[in-house]
């Protein structure tokens, strides 16, 4: 049912989005749909939404937990590395570029360029929702549960509150889904027994309470460095925006990294493609004391990305054989209708209030909207032409 392919495809396809993922995860989630499961066929829409369930589930980066998997399930272990590799490595290098010029958006055409990327991902996030609304809340029950979904998030803002839609939408999908008919869940063939699945698990526990201790006895800020990132990375559930306070406590505070050049970061992590993740190596690549630079982005990279990863691979063999149940299944997809109840709500708040501050912005978004769902226009394009009408009404005079 699922084909394999190569870890050159799946390097190939991630870099694209890597080059062009604009938006933060929610947006990447509708960027992945769009390229990995509406135009490619590597799995189909209940799987995807089985995944983004779990990858919300489970702390760490979601979106890239998400292009993780898919990587892994295409192209196996070496398939799983290159996505993460193409999708990381193009936002990476642009950080590392900015912790050298950090000002380059400074300006109406950089701001004006900005604030286009931000719309942009209005009309991806919209394209998300419309699509698999239309495929995992196809019934009153489901549709129910969305809705209760939105309201679960709204009420309760963060991390916290996609959790407990989720968990809810799990136990409403027990009680109102169970007599639907549908096919029985398709296997997804990840190559991971429940011997690594244990092992990943074990680790993880394992470097999340060592490495404290280790860097405290060798006195090494190499060991610090690294536990700092990977504590942030395993403590934070849904990432993009949510890290920036757990990497502002441990940079900052410490005084590794002043306030001026972590917020000059965090502004310039707004304008490239990829995860939010990698502000991690403009961090690593700033620091005041050594290892900094080419080292310490590299090491704050893998340190951030390692726990959310460790923690997927661990979860994966067992959840996959658990979702083969009846009682499952109900659950299942009553958690998927819940996903796109939290991607309705994201769709408002953060992606549609920081976008949309005037009519000739959802005048844009909407046609970038019609340009993705209409006209069947390759996402990169959209991209680029909203990206330069944001320049253009930037450089416009005030009426």
């Amino acid at each position: 049912m699922l084909t394999r392919g190569t870890p050159s495809e799946v390097f190939l396809a991630f870099l694209k989005l890597g080059l062009t993922s604009f938006g933060g995860p929610i947006a990447h989630l509708g960027y992945f749909r769009d390229e990995l499961v509406v135009r490619r066929k590597w799995i189909d829409e209940a799987g995807y939404a089985d995944l983004v369930a779990l990858c919300q589930f489970l702390p760490g980066p979601a979106s890239s937990q998400v292009g993780f998997a898919l990587g892994l399930l295409r192209g196996g272990p070496l398939g799983a590395l290159a996505a993460w590799v193409a999708f990381t490595l193009p936002s990476a290098l642009l950080l590392l570029a900015f912790a050298l010029a950090a000002t380059a958006f400074d300006g109406p055409v950089g701001l004006g360029l900005l604030h286009g990327l931000k719309i942009v991902a209005v009309a991806v996030v919209a394209q998300a929702v419309w699509g698999m609304a239309r495929s995992l809340t196809p019934d009153r029950s489901r549709a129910a549960i969305a809705l209760a979904a939105v309201v679960i998030t709204v009420a309760a803002a963060g991390s916290v509150g996609q959790v407990a839609a989720i968990a809810v939408g799990a136990v409403a999908g027990l009680l109102l889904c169970r007599n639907h008919a549908s096919a029985p869940a398709s296997h997804l063939p990840f190559p991971v027994s429940r011997r690594i699945g244990l092992g990943c698990l074990l680790l993880f526990l394992l470097l999340l309470a060592g490495l404290p201790v280790l860097a405290a006895l060798a006195q090494s800020q190499d060991l610090s460095l690294v536990d700092a990132f990977f504590r942030a990375g395993a403590l934070v559930f849904g990432g993009g925006h949510v890290v920036l306070p757990l990497l502002q406590a441990e940079v900052v505070a410490p005084g590794w990294v002043s306030e001026e050049a972590f917020l000059a970061g965090y502004g310039a992590a707004q304008a490239v493609p990829g995860p939010l993740f990698t502000f991690a190596a403009y961090l690593g690549a700033v620091m005041g004391p050594q290892p900094n630079g080419i080292l310490g982005a590299a090491l704050g990279l893998v340190a951030i990305f390692v726990p959310g990863f460790l923690l997927l691979v661990g979860v994966l063999p067992f959840w996959d054989r658990l979702r083969r149940y009846p009682l499952a299944q109900a659950a299942m997809r009553g958690a998927n209708a819940a996903v796109v109840g939290i991607l309705a709500a994201a769709l408002y708040d953060p992606v549609w209030t920081s976008a949309i501050l005037a009519p000739h912005d959802f005048a844009l978004a909407l046609a970038a909207f019609l340009l993705l769902v209409v006209w069947k226009t390759p996402p990169w394009i959209v991209v680029a032409l909203t990206a330069a009408a944001g320049v253009g009404l930037a450089l416009l005079p005030p009426l």
